[in-house]
């Protein structure tokens, strides 16, 4: 039996075991199984890996997206240049731990269909490794972005309480990347006035559960167009499938 899971901490949140159990089931794949590793230091890794020896692939989620480097042997070119990983290949009796980051992935191809000429500028709340791969990805996309974070000390990043009416106004594209209303966190949201938000804004919130945040709810009374983080975790979920089996 060939098993693949997902390391972090906590995992109670979780939707990447019940999405690859229903795949092997919908697509009779008979000799595979996904299992969840929630661990309270990266460095129980290797003690995972020495545990299963049939583990060929990893996922890779909050705290560890940046932390797991130390460990890998190798790392995808995009990978290294976000500075964040969260899907691992596990190949050669695993002597070989390859990175990559299928969040870039996912996140682009789930947001290019709602982009228009206005969303010039992104506001991104938070500065972890998601946030990073956001960062890259709207670069990519000849968007600028400002950093929202507790400690901002980077020159493109500023602090919670900096968010006024004239960032707003001048930042179309808000992405959530913090854990800040996931489930059971549901009755709370990144803090500034969501009465300045216009039509013309698009919300994203990289959190599927709940389907709404109430950061997405806030946004759609103001007629902005909402997005959650389902569709990019089910296309990161079929990427890292695909690089754990070329």
């Amino acid at each position: 039996m060939i098993k693949y899971g997902l390391i972090g901490h906590p995992l109670s949140h979780s939707f990447s075991e019940k999405y690859f159990s229903e795949k092997f089931e919908k697509e009779s794949i008979i000799d595979c199984s996904y299992e969840l590793f929630d661990i309270e230091n990266i460095n129980q890794l290797p003690e995972i890996l020495e545990k299963n020896p049939n583990l060929k692939g990893l996922n890779v989620t909050i705290p560890y997206k940046e932390k797991v480097f130390n460990i890998l042997t190798e790392i995808d070119e995009t990978a290294a240049a976000i500075g964040a990983v969260n899907t691992i290949k596990i190949s050669n009796n695993q002597h070989s731990l390859k990175g990559y980051n299928t969040d870039y992935y996912g996140f682009k191809k789930s947001l290019k269909p709602f982009l228009d000429i206005n969303h010039e500028r992104a506001l991104i709340f938070g500065s972890g490794g998601a946030s990073k791969t956001v960062k890259y990805v709207l670069n990519e996309l000849n968007i600028n972005c400002l950093i929202v974070s507790r400690n901002p000390i980077e020159k493109n990043e500023i602090a919670y309480t900096d968010v006024n009416e004239y960032v707003i106004k001048h930042h179309q594209i808000i992405v959530n990347t913090t854990p800040i209303g996931m489930y059971p966190d549901i009755e709370n949201c990144p803090l500034f006035n969501y009465e300045n938000l216009t039509s013309k804004h698009l919300l994203y919130d990289l959190i599927y559960n709940p389907t709404e945040t109430l950061f997405l709810k806030k946004g759609r009374q103001q007629n902005c167009i909402t997005l959650n983080g389902l569709q990019m975790l089910k296309l990161q979920a079929e990427k890292s499938w695909e690089i754990w089996n070329s």
